[in-house]
């Protein structure tokens, strides 16, 4: 009986060790997987040395990525890979891309349950030959795969928008402005089907350049960057929690992640394991995504604060 136990024990342990070192699709592009410091993700692969790449996303089953990047004297541009046969394809430029200088497309962001790709694009409208700024454009996820662009309406057509990230109840959340006020501001629901944008509170929007939000899941925490006199450098990543309903305060993620470097356009994986952004020179061409350890970066915060 003793032994039975003792053999009982061993095969739990057994599986429970199989299930924590099981890797995931991300690790593939590299046999060096970050802990608390941040390493270029697929170097030379996604992260090159010739362009700009941030605003990484991607689907449920993380067997399907989009990121977008900047050539030198060139415009923003989306790129898709996909896994095939346990082997990530090489990237390509997504398949809704315009081709058009003009018509740029960039930062896209697959929602949790992945049936909708939000990007941001200058390309017309409608049938009309010019672009009427950069507005926000969906994509739907049918059985035969992704459909065709189609913009967000009314309110979002009306106004600046950039950077939507959504949560599993379809809130977005995203960088905009009114009445000359930047930040970000997040769109509910009222009466069931009326959208209404509301801008987040201070404890988000303090300091300069305040854009890019990644919104949790759940809505327990958001991430996003922008400059502060405490920061470390030209743009940083901070994070704000939901606790009882309610925003807390924002905090830099630390010198671990944040340089004198422009640190922007955050996103974690489906499985939350890891934290994705761009560093590099923020407006200029340069720079490329990085990941780290999300849940050890997001335990030794939250450590700090509890015991100040």
């Amino acid at each position: 009986m003793k032994q039975v136990i003792i053999l009982s024990i061993f095969l739990t342990l057994l599986l429970v060790s199989c299930q924590n070192n099981e890797k995931s699709n991300l690790v593939l592009f590299s046999d060096q997987i970050p802990t608390d410091t941040a390493l270029i993700f697929g170097q030379g692969i996604i992260s090159t040395d010739d362009a700009m790449e941030f605003a990484i996303t991607f689907n449920p089953e993380m067997n399907e990525l989009y990121f977008t990047r900047r050539k030198p004297e060139e415009e923003n541009e989306i790129y898709s890979m996909k896994l095939v046969d346990d082997k990530w394809s090489a990237p390509e430029a997504a398949f809704f891309s315009t081709n058009n200088s003009k018509h740029w497309d960039f930062e896209p962001h697959i929602n949790p349950k992945g049936d909708l790709l939000y990007f941001g694009s200058l390309r017309p409208l409608n049938d009309t030959i010019e672009s009427s700024g950069m507005h926000q454009w969906y994509l739907k996820k049918n059985e035969d795969g992704w459909s065709q662009p189609i913009p967000l309406e009314t309110p979002f057509v009306d106004r600046f928008v950039m950077y939507i990230t959504s949560s599993e109840n379809n809130s977005l959340y995203f960088t905009s402005s009114e009445n000359g006020q930047g930040g970000i501001y997040y769109a509910i629901r009222e009466q069931g089907q009326d959208v209404s944008i509301k801008k987040m509170g201070k404890e988000v929007n303090t300091g300069a350049n305040i854009a890019h939000s990644y919104i949790a899941p759940d809505e327990s925490y958001m991430i996003f960057d922008g400059e502060r006199p405490s920061g470390f450098g030209d743009c940083d990543l901070y994070i704000s929690f939901k606790e009882n309903g309610v925003w807390t305060e924002s905090y830099n993620l630390g010198s671990k992640i944040n340089t004198e470097m422009c640190e922007m356009t955050a996103s974690v994986s489906p499985d939350g394991k890891y934290l994705f952004f761009h560093r590099g020179g923020g407006k200029e061409d340069s720079g490329n995504i990085y990941w780290v350890d999300f849940n050890k970066i997001k335990k030794e915060l939250k450590e700090n604060l509890n015991s100040n």
